[in-house]
Order: C-alpha cells, then sequence, then structure tokens
C-alpha cells in the first residue's frame, strides 16, 4: 500500500464515521459532509492504486 491508498482509506472511514453521526444527531449537513469524505477518500484510494500499477510496469 501506498501513502495514497492510506490517506484515502482513511478519509473514508473518517467520512462513514461523521455521516453515521450526523444520522445520530440529526444533522443533514454532517451527513452530507461525511459523504463528501468518503467520495474524496475513494477517489484518493484510486489514484494510489493508479500509482501502484504504474509502478509496478516500470520496474
Amino acid at each position: 500500500m501506498n501513502k495514497d491508498q492510506i490517506k484515502g482509506k482513511a478519509k473514508d472511514i473518517g467520512g462513514k464515521i461523521q455521516e453515521g453521526v450526523g444520522k445520530a444527531v440529526g444533522s443533514s449537513e454532517q451527513q452530507a459532509k461525511g459523504l463528501n469524505k468518503q467520495v474524496e477518500g475513494k477517489v484518493q484510494e484510486k489514484v494510489g492504486d493508479a500509482k501502484d500499477i504504474v509502478g509496478k510496469g516500470n520496474r
């Protein structure tokens, strides 16, 4: 795993937590922020995946 994959996974997990807290307290704003964070995390993970593929191809 590279740093983008790790950071992306952390954002995704953090976003899930934030979304859950938003649901628990009835805050649609926090739910939306959590979902946004999850999307950012998934994108960052995919960037890391791509870097891994490119890196392995250059060896």
